[in-house]
């Protein structure tokens, strides 16, 4: 619960970072930089931007269920209405901030629209929605990859023009909130369950054919 109060919290800072409907000076800066990188980084990034598209998480559902991850199946099914919902009927409602092309002159757009809402980020919504889904069922090194993933997929909105830097922060955190509510929902599993975080200090079999195991010492006593 705590982290779907901090990433709510943070979504409500950004809303009202950009509730002027402009860019300023600082966030133009950070824009520019981005969105200034060479054409070469064009291909990359458009194939990243993907990972945020409405069908991402059921697709991702879909490898679940090969899986027989229930619970996480019904949590990523669930991330769509819910992102549809927190996007345009809360955030766009509240924020009218223009996309860059109408707001931060000499954008670079590279197949974006020019115009239409900018806050928040659909796209970064649905991809750390998503990796707050995953966290619990995946193990660590994975998790990072997954927010790297994220991570790329919210850059490649700005490289691209179609989103401000705030526009993807706030998008982030709306994701983050959505997902951390879908997980104290439906419920992830514990690391007593066999979870993917779960001790390797004591596994009860033995580390070695015809060796048999030994519990781990006492502690405190005879």
């Amino acid at each position: 619960m705590g982290t779907a109060i901090a990433a709510a919290v943070a979504t409500a800072l950004c809303a009202w970072s950009v509730a002027s409907g402009a860019v300023r000076p600082a966030e133009a800066a950070v824009f520019r930089f981005v969105n200034g990188w060479p054409d070469w980084w064009r291909g990359p990034l458009w194939l990243f931007q993907l990972l945020g598209v409405l069908g991402m998480p059921l697709l991702v559902a879909a490898a679940a269920a090969a899986h027989r991850r229930w619970r996480l199946v019904m949590a990523l099914a669930a991330l769509v209405p819910l992102k549809l919902l927190v996007e345009r009927d809360v955030l766009k409602e509240l924020v009218a901030r223009e996309r860059p092309g109408a707001t931060v002159p000499g954008a670079v757009l590279r197949d974006v629209p020019s115009a239409g809402l900018s806050f928040p980020s659909g796209h970064a919504v649905i991809a750390f929605g998503i990796v707050v889904l995953l966290a619990p069922h995946l193990r660590r090194r994975w998790v990072a990859t997954a927010l790297v993933l994220a991570l790329l997929n919210s850059v490649s909105r700005v490289y691209l023009g179609a989103h401000a830097p705030l526009d993807v922060l706030g998008g982030a955190a709306a994701g983050i909130a959505v997902g951390s509510v879908l997980n104290l929902v439906v419920g992830v599993p514990a690391a007593a369950d066999g979870g993917p975080h779960r001790s390797r200090r004591w596994s009860g079999r033995p580390r070695h054919p015809g060796v048999p195991a030994r519990p781990p010492p006492r502690r405190g006593g005879p």
